[in-house]
């Protein structure tokens, strides 16, 4: 149990040190005495406090949700409330003076109220009010409270391992939310939408005269001879797109605060577009690049293709893999470790930070009771993949990689390229949000736009901007840098999209919105 004094007992320390010294300067017996007094009541007084305090847990303090499901979705941006109450099984009330979340960083969350009092055999409701920056999936892992031991000296906090998980989708998600549930409005249709093309379908465009080349299984006979002649049927070919959009999702796109990274923004586009388009009846596919292929969505249409979507735009872009994030295997086990103490102190129980296959086996036992105990992570070996996934399963923070992947996003992203382009059905449009590449760098990027049919796929890059987001706060100097860092990336937009048009593709603006900054912190 960590006991924390409070400003009051650090100034009596103060008092009762300097009178000591004072009395043994002056050779005052009575100043030494009493200065002694004031230290050793102090240490009553702490000895009293953990008395206390721990006579209230052994009673039953306990943090418990009133919300259910313990698991909520919600749009990047939204907020939601969320409820809580703690509960005091003791005969003496409990006063704390700071009620803290212990979340994930990537979410902000309000409390209420901040102090105040437990009663005694009562409980006391927590309103919990939470806004997502962040797609992904994030924890809240409990509630800390600083208590006030008797006689209010010394202050004990008291963390409740208790958690919730927020599955945090794209803004588009907002729209299906607000959509009525059931009916035409949940699916899209199976037909797509009629086009003025002729060509093999149900609906009748016209009777005309037979040509060379029409099929004598189109041969409308009863009209034949009625008018004299051969008449086909011409039938009205339904029109749809084959859409593939590509993500670039390199770790130093994750770069900024959270809500207004380049990748956070990219994020929202690409979900408005694939609703736009599966609201139209087109099939979409979805590409994920990194070092790797993140993630890869055959074309379909439907509502729960478009969740899919959704779905792995904000999973498979996170940064818990091996090869995306910034831990090492020693840190995701501290980690893992830290975690399972106040969740199931006997997992912990005597388990080292450096003993990483016995944190292993009893965090994969702890699992199944995360929020998302389905999440899965990439590393080379089973331990590591083992201690990632639990990460990923309680929304646990993974800071991305700091080394660019760059290079090799480019290739993956190129290999993306020529693979969408030879997939059946073959596609008619193809997005591809990325920085606009220097040729001279991006060689491979390049020779994969070369290489696409042109009259058949119309390739549209959108633009990610890197330099829209850099931090000005910090120091004198920082907004210089962030306006010189601008610059430098604006002029290498400009030439990179030059090179994109020459080559035919149709460049755009990224239209994400930003999320407002946060307010100011209060003194």
């Amino acid at each position: 149990m960590q006991i924390h004094p409070t400003k009051t007992t650090v100034d009596i320390t103060v008092a009762g040190f300097a009178i000591m010294a004072v009395g043994l300067l002056f050779q005052v017996p009575a100043m030494v005495g009493w200065g002694g007094a004031l230290i050793v009541g102090l240490a009553v007084a702490r000895a009293v406090t953990h008395v206390s305090v721990a006579r209230i847990r052994a009673a039953g303090f306990e943090m418990l949700w009133r919300s259910e499901p313990r698991v909520r979705r919600l749009a990047r941006g939204e907020s939601i409330e969320l409820e809580a109450e703690v509960r005091n099984r003791d005969s003496r009330a409990a006063r704390y003076v700071a009620l803290r979340p212990v979340c994930s960083p990537n979410l902000k969350v309000e409390l209420d109220p901040a102090a105040g009092e437990v009663p005694a055999s009562g409980r006391l409701g927590v309103k919990i009010r939470v806004t997502a920056p962040r797609v992904g999936r994030h924890g809240i892992f409990g509630l800390s409270l600083e208590v006030f031991g008797a006689p209010g000296l010394f202050e004990v906090p008291l963390t409740f391992a208790n958690p919730f998980g927020l599955e945090v989708l794209p803004r588009a998600f907002a729209s299906r939310l607000r959509s009525p549930r059931g009916g035409r409005s949940r699916h899209s249709a199976n037909d797509g939408r009629p086009g003025p093309l002729s060509g093999e379908s149900l609906e009748l465009r016209e009777l005309r005269e037979h040509q060379p080349g029409d099929p004598f299984k189109r041969i409308a006979w009863k009209a034949s001879a009625r008018r004299g002649r051969l008449m086909v049927r011409d039938y009205e070919r339904e029109e749809r797109d084959v859409v593939w959009l590509l993500l670039d999702a390199s770790v130093e796109l994750w770069s900024g605060m959270p809500g207004n990274a380049p990748l956070d923004i990219a994020i929202d586009e690409v979900a408005a577009v694939a609703t736009r388009h599966l609201a139209r009846g087109d099939r979409v596919g979805l590409c994920i690049s990194g070092a790797r292929t993140l993630e890869w969505l055959r074309p379909d249409r439907g509502a729960a293709h478009a969740m899919k979507i959704m779905a792995s735009l904000a999973e498979k872009t996170q940064t818990y893999d091996a090869d995306r994030s910034d831990l090492d295997e020693a840190d995701v086990g501290f980690r893992v470790l830290e975690h399972l103490r106040p969740l199931d102190p006997s997992a912990a129980r005597g388990v080292r930070s450096a003993e990483l296959d016995r944190i292993a086996r009893r965090a994969e036992r702890v699992r199944s009771r995360a929020p998302f105990p389905d999440a899965d992570a990439y590393a080379e070996d089973k331990r590591g993949r083992t201690l990632r996934r639990y990460l990923a399963a309680f929304g646990l923070p993974s800071p991305a990689r700091l080394e660019p992947e760059r290079s090799r996003t480019d290739r993956q992203m190129a290999t993306a390229l020529g693979r969408a382009a030879r997939d059946r059905p073959n596609p008619s449009l193809i997005y591809v949000w990325s920085p606009p590449p220097d040729m001279q760098a991006r060689p491979e990027i390049e020779r994969a736009l070369t290489k696409l049919p042109r009259r058949r796929i119309e390739v549209r890059w959108v633009a990610i901007r890197l330099g829209a987001h850099l931090p000005r706060e910090g120091s004198e100097m920082m907004p210089a840098v962030a306006d010189a860092l601008s610059i430098r990336a604006r002029v290498a937009e400009e030439r990179g999209a030059q090179a994109l048009r020459s080559l035919g593709v149709h460049v755009e603006r990224l239209k994400g919105r930003t999320l407002p900054p946060p307010p100011p912190s209060q003194p």
